[in-house]
């Protein structure tokens, strides 16, 4: 029997501008993608971006708004097996939250330019953190199901 949490409330902080209209059209990953896209914040979080162009990659944390449903058993990109959600990437999640690591290229005012987005256009934007190797990239990693799709693919 499945548990039901309690119902969260979270509120876009913005809205990632992207090239891509299209679920279809929409890289799987941002390392596939050199596109340059545009990051909103809403002028009442604006004060949340100082200091942020000292760091030359963020991490968008964002709402996969047009996945309408979810399954915990998925095929993913790299495989034609079905895998668990919660090992892959796949945008049909219970939570439909979704992120991306990006570079950070530069700041006008309330909107960040970014390299290598990955998302669709109007995307709502939940939050930002600063990409930190020291703290972010694990020295020693199993990648499971992906370690032999990794040397097809990439």
């Amino acid at each position: 029997m499945p548990v039901i949490a309690p119902i969260m409330r979270m509120c876009p902080i913005g809205i990632i501008h992207s090239p891509f209209k299209l679920k279809e059209r929409t890289p799987i990953q941002p390392f596939k993608s050199n596109k340059i896209g545009q990051v909103e914040v809403y002028k009442e979080f604006a004060p949340g971006l100082q200091d942020i162009l000292g760091f030359s990659h963020i991490i968008l944390i964002y709402r996969f708004h047009k996945s309408k449903n979810y399954e915990l058993l998925v095929k993913p990109f790299l495989d034609d097996r079905s895998r668990g959600v919660f090992s892959t990437r796949y945008p049909a999640r219970p939570n439909q939250i979704g992120i991306s690591v990006v570079q950070l290229l530069k700041q006008k005012n309330n909107v960040l330019f970014v390299k290598g987005i990955d998302v669709l256009d109007g995307t709502p934007l939940l939050d930002i953190k600063p990409y930190v190797p020291d703290f972010d990239a694990a020295k020693k990693v199993r990648i499971g199901w992906l370690e032999n799709k990794r040397k097809e693919s990439l």
